[in-house]
């Protein structure tokens, strides 16, 4: 064998020696299985609620514009903007001089009717006596006449008869012309009642107790009276009752049933930073078909005026309140309803599925009526590629 055939056969020995020497170590690493780390967290016990956030805002508790029964100019007005009035407090005075003149011919016609009263009354006082004369007279004529007869006349028994009933038609005339007059009498004060009805319009003045939140008119504004059937006429004042603010709330179908007349609820101003107490007062009653909601109204109390209309406010509307009961983190469960599942890691590091019934759930936490026990360990997050008796090593984390 010369020097190069036996160079090359050591070569040949070098490289085969090499290469087993790193081969073992692959294949050691082949035959050894590794552990699937997996998160879990234990189920619980937790006081769970399930709460609905509402906005809306801050309206009076009743607003109004004031307006003037009758016609007339603005002789003084008592209010401005930002005031508070009591309820009958003067807000403005109105001049209108010819209801004046109505009231002084109401009084003129009563005087009148009064005068053709009395005159009736003593016509029927003449008429009467006058009958009395002539009824005595027809009755002593006719026991003559019928006592002798042929001493008097007939015609002067005929006269004294048409005497008598004369008179007595003229009694009832007089009565007739006295009921007359009392019933002018009557019409005149009646109409005196109205004028004097209508000038108590001329002085305005608060229907409730509220605030002044605009003004319209000044001294000398003609004011036009507030009928339906004058849409321009102008009001003096709008006044609203702001001690008392009213919340309406869009409740959802969903919460409808558990909202409760007279129940108080817990009112957040962002703007203020503050809760305020307020209490369901009414509702609508019925479902808006387009939002498919409930107009509630919220009634809270504002005797400071510290809230103002036209805020917004947050309402927390608790649905459902489950206290100390046996809870998972919401990303353990897999599925919904009667679907839903966990994956719970049993001793010895072993993966088990479990079918699950849940109850209340928040955004945190599930309810667990049925499938698991406390303490027990859940897998969270991620679980694809899990299954039955797959061995992994649990990794507990803060849930």
């Amino acid at each position: 064998m010369t020097i190069f055939t036996r160079t090359i056969a050591v070569l040949i020995l070098c490289l085969t020696g090499c290469s087993r020497r790193a081969e073992s170590p692959g294949v050691q690493a082949s035959t050894e299985s590794t552990t699937l780390v997996v998160p879990v967290a234990r189920a619980a016990l937790a006081n769970l609620s399930n709460d609905i956030n509402l906005t809306a805002e801050f309206q009076p508790y009743q607003e109004v514009d004031v307006m003037a029964k009758v016609s007339g100019y603005v002789r003084s007005i008592k209010v401005d903007i930002g005031d508070r009035l009591r309820e009958g407090q003067l807000i403005a005075t109105l001049e209108i001089p010819e209801m004046q003149d109505d009231l002084a011919k109401a009084a003129a016609t009563i005087d009148a009717a009064s005068a053709e009263a009395a005159m009736a009354r003593d016509a029927i006082r003449r008429t009467e006596s006058q009958y009395q004369i002539a009824h005595l007279s027809f009755t002593r004529i006719q026991d003559v006449s019928q006592k002798e007869k042929g001493l008097v006349p007939q015609q002067e028994v005929d006269e004294a008869h048409s005497r008598d009933e004369v008179a007595q038609a003229q009694i009832a005339e007089a009565r007739s012309r006295l009921q007359a007059a009392e019933q002018r009498t009557r019409v005149a004060r009646t109409e005196e009642a109205r004028v004097k009805t209508l000038l108590q319009y001329a002085t305005i003045t608060a229907p409730f107790t509220g605030v002044i939140t605009k003004r319209f008119a000044n001294t000398g504004s003609m004011i036009q009276a507030g009928t339906s059937s004058q849409s321009q006429a102008m009001p003096l004042v709008r006044l609203a009752q702001n001690d008392v603010l009213r919340l309406v709330l869009p409740v959802p179908e969903s919460a409808v049933s558990r909202i409760h007349v007279g129940e108080t609820l817990d009112v957040h101003v962002s703007s203020l930073n503050r809760t305020f107490p307020g209490r369901v007062a009414r509702s609508t009653g019925t479902l808006q078909m387009s939002t498919r909601t409930m107009d509630t109204q919220v009634d809270v109390q504002n005797p400071t005026l510290t809230l103002l209309p036209g805020m917004y406010a947050d309402v927390n509307l608790r649905l459902d309140n489950r206290e100390n009961v046996l809870s998972v983190p919401t990303d353990a469960i897999e599925g919904t309803g009667a679907a839903a599942r966990v994956f719970v890691v049993r001793q010895p590091g072993t993966i088990q599925s479990v079918s699950v019934a849940t109850g209340v759930e928040t955004a945190q936490r599930v309810e667990i009526r049925s499938g698991l026990s406390e303490g027990d360990m859940v897998v969270v997050g991620r679980r694809s590629g899990l299954k039955n008796g797959q061995k992994v090593e649990p990794k507990v984390v803060d849930r």
